[in-house]
């Protein structure tokens, strides 16, 4: 019999996710309690917002935690990587062609 050490990270009695290291369980742990302090920061802003929205905005953004501090510190916006090298097609790809139904409209 195998033993299996899981770290579970629990919110208000429920499971959110399960990790294999402790040093994950940590971090994800960390990044929802940056969003749930993001979550009452925004509702105090004056834009209508969901609780939803407001719950999935502070999630993403504790998520990009690191390249939001770096554009509020006065840096440049942070390079996203790239899908696809331009003049290059992704294998899974294909390119739109019009029919000529469209290009008579």
């Amino acid at each position: 019999m195998a033993v299996v050490v899981k770290y579970v990270v629990e919110r208000n009695g429920v499971e959110r996710m399960t990790f294999t290291t402790k040093k994950e369980a940590d971090a994800y742990d960390k990044m929802l309690d940056i969003a749930e302090s993001l979550e009452i920061l925004l509702e105090k802003v004056d834009v209508p917002l969901s609780e939803q929205q407001v719950e999935s905005l502070a999630l993403e953004m504790a998520k990009s935690k690191d390249d939001f501090m770096t554009i509020l510190k006065g840096g440049k916006e942070p390079i996203a990587p790239k899908a696809a090298v331009k003049g290059k097609k992704a294998d899974n790809v294909a390119p739109i062609e019009e029919s000529s139904d469209k290009k008579a409209s």
